[in-house]
């Protein structure tokens, strides 16, 4: 199991944002589960209609790609620890939207799933395995 975040679910959606970390969760999730917060739900909904908006992907497209990812064994994990969420938000100058995905992997032991280079930096600082380097 691992934390997954939006910045690799988008990575799965559109083939030119390809990424072999991305790819290496896709390896796992097809053996395993993955957990993520609720947030992902919105985040990746949003992603996918700024796709639609800019010409990437059409309506059809954007309700596969949903009807795919809702058939993927994801735990939706609905109650974050406030209070480390907004440490990890200050102390690496990170959204708490990011802060949400980092306190998951930490609070659960977890290596985390990102393409999100200030979350990478932030996990490699607090020791959080990442899926594609080596976890």
């Amino acid at each position: 199991m691992f934390v997954l975040d939006a910045s690799v679910v988008a990575s799965w959606c559109f083939p030119d944002e390809s990424h072999s970390n991305a790819e290496a969760a896709f390896r796992r999730i097809a053996d395993g589960a993955a957990a993520a917060p609720a947030l992902l739900w919105f985040e990746v909904r949003n992603v996918l209609l700024m796709g639609e908006r800019r010409g990437r992907l059409s309506e059809a497209q954007t309700s596969r790609f949903l009807k795919y990812l809702g058939e993927l064994p994801i735990e939706v994990d609905r109650e974050p620890e406030e209070t480390q969420v907004l440490s990890l938000a200050r102390t690496y100058r990170l959204s708490v939207y990011d802060a949400v995905y980092l306190e998951l992997a930490q609070r659960k032991a977890l290596p985390l799933a990102t393409l999100d280079r200030a979350l990478i930096d932030a996990a490699r600082s607090e020791q959080v395995p990442l899926v594609g380097e080596g976890a």
